[in-house]
């Protein structure tokens, strides 16, 4: 039976199901738990559609006769999960979609945080792919969506772009997380459209960097197009951090048109966050 403090620990749930980026994404989710004393559950999905001869079989039944390549990831993830001192926990989930399994994990468990990774666009209408675009859409948690880039590994350089965001604070503390746990730098970079922004933007800096105790952080004001700075700027940093953004179409209202094309373009790893906005309030995603 759980005590009272496990039912108040931070929580983040991280969804795999393609094991090349599995180990990375439990790392990440280990960074932000153990920044905040909290515990990981891998969380994996058999999707079983509709019209689908699955629909025949219940859950436990497809969990033991269908489920062993899912399992095999899930064990995979959990395990690199296990020597690093934060708890960790796992459980397949059967679901007509990825996303209505990875959406009825977060709930079951009350998680505070969700990971999720990001591979591209699954179609021309969807903002980040199908499964991906729900799940950021509808869950109530804070929600981190990583783009795995080619030379994801040891981390240490973090590129955090400062902006004002409701999303803002959450990308920082994911930034502070990564950069404690790998002993790395956090750049702050802020991008301005002219030179009469620099002042603003300075302070802008300052400010954020008051919020990052324990790291060391360098502070950077550049002009020209955002996206195109990002862009640029991420090839000189393992892991690049961005909260989302309101601008855009509303399609795009999701994570922001910015976050969208810098994970788009960026030839690194890139990290998204979207504060919940929801009925569960995180705990602890607050710096």
């Amino acid at each position: 039976m759980g005590t009272d403090d496990d039912a108040d620990r931070y929580r983040i749930a991280v969804a795999v199901g393609n094991p090349d980026h599995a180990e990375q994404l439990v790392r990440t989710a280990v960074d932000v738990a153990r920044e905040r004393d909290g515990e990981v559950f891998v969380v994996g999905v058999i999707s079983t559609p509709q019209e689908s001869p699955f629909a025949l079989f219940t859950d436990e039944v497809i969990t033991r006769e269908f489920g062993g390549e899912r399992q095999a990831v899930l064990d995979s993830a959990m395990e690199v999960a296990s020597g690093t001192g934060v708890p960790v926990s796992g459980k397949l989930f059967v679901a007509s979609s990825v996303a209505r399994g990875v959406l009825t994990a977060v709930r079951e468990r009350d998680c505070d945080g969700l990971l999720i990774g990001w591979r591209e666009r699954t179609r021309e209408n969807a903002v980040l792919g199908t499964n991906v675009d729900r799940i950021v859409r509808r869950a109530d948690c804070d929600v981190l969506v990583e783009k795995i880039g080619a030379l994801a590994g040891e981390v240490e350089t973090v590129l955090l772009p400062v902006a004002r965001s409701p999303h803002a604070e959450l990308a920082a503390s994911v930034a502070r997380a990564i950069a404690v746990s790998n002993d790395a730098r956090v750049d702050l970079l802020r991008v301005v459209e002219s030179a009469s922004d620099e002042s603003e933007a300075r302070d802008l800096l300052a400010e954020r960097a008051d919020s990052l105790p324990g790291v060391e952080v360098e502070t950077t004001v550049l002009e020209g197009d955002v996206p195109e700075v990002i862009v640029a700027e991420s090839e000189f940093h393992d892991v690049t951090v961005l909260g989302a953004t309101r601008t855009g179409a509303v399609r795009r209202r999701i994570v922001g048109s910015t976050p969208r094309e810098v994970g788009r373009r960026a030839e690194g790893t890139v990290i998204m966050a979207r504060k919940g906005d929801g009925s569960l309030v995180s705990r602890v995603f607050r710096l």
